[in-house]
């Protein structure tokens, strides 16, 4: 089994890569599924964020306000990072199982890490490379507004309240660019692929 770890700024299209990569073959572990998954009321990441940040945060039906929980801790670094311990340790510890279950069953294809912030612990140290997808900002920007629908301000400060894309370049072992057309980019990430993994065991 093979383990490549992708990462990346948001808008610079990791998920893209991620779903490429499915499509030839690989098996996927999404963080941001699982992250929305262990928020779900009731589970450990909901009790704790609830306890963390008050019941201000739930909507009437005691699901996490998302909006309203992004806007604080997109505007106060202190407070997203007590965010991001939380949920970080429950996507970790799931991410973990996933690939425990993939070893038991003997699985010897490509897996698939797609992480949107490269913690060490959990993703660089468990992975055998990182790749690094990497965009224009300006095309960054014109993604995150057209999926998210945000203001140019809103998405601007979305990704610059993140890692810059020479910070997450710094940890990479391939940088893949995403400027072009969607073909562009699946032809690199074949390329890759054949370049950098080796044949099944």
């Amino acid at each position: 089994m093979r383990i490549i770890g992708i990462t990346g700024g948001i808008g610079a299209g990791k998920s893209t890569v991620s779903a490429i990569l499915k499509e030839l073959g690989a098996e996927v572990i999404d963080a941001d599924l699982i992250a929305r998954q262990v928020v779900e009321a009731g589970k450990g990441a909901y009790r704790q964020i609830v306890k963390e940040f008050g019941p201000a945060v739930l909507n009437d039906d005691q699901t996490l306000n998302r909006k309203m929980l992004a806007d604080i801790v997109f505007k106060q670094p202190e407070m997203r990072r007590r965010l991001e311990a939380i949920v970080h340790a429950e996507v970790i510890r799931s991410m973990q199982g996933k690939i425990r279950h993939l070893e038991c069953l003997n699985y010897r294809g490509l897996v698939v890490l797609d992480v949107p912030i490269p913690v060490k612990h959990g993703f660089q140290d468990t992975v055998d490379s990182v790749w690094v997808v990497c965009s224009d900002e300006e095309i960054r920007i014109r993604r995150v507004m057209a999926r998210s629908g945000l203001s140019r301000e809103e998405a601007k400060n979305r990704i610059r309240s993140q890692l810059s894309q020479e910070e997450y370049a710094a940890l990479a072992d391939e940088i893949i660019e995403n400027d072009g057309s969607l073909d562009e980019l699946r032809e690199r990430v074949g390329l890759l692929v054949q370049n950098t993994i080796p044949e099944k065991e």
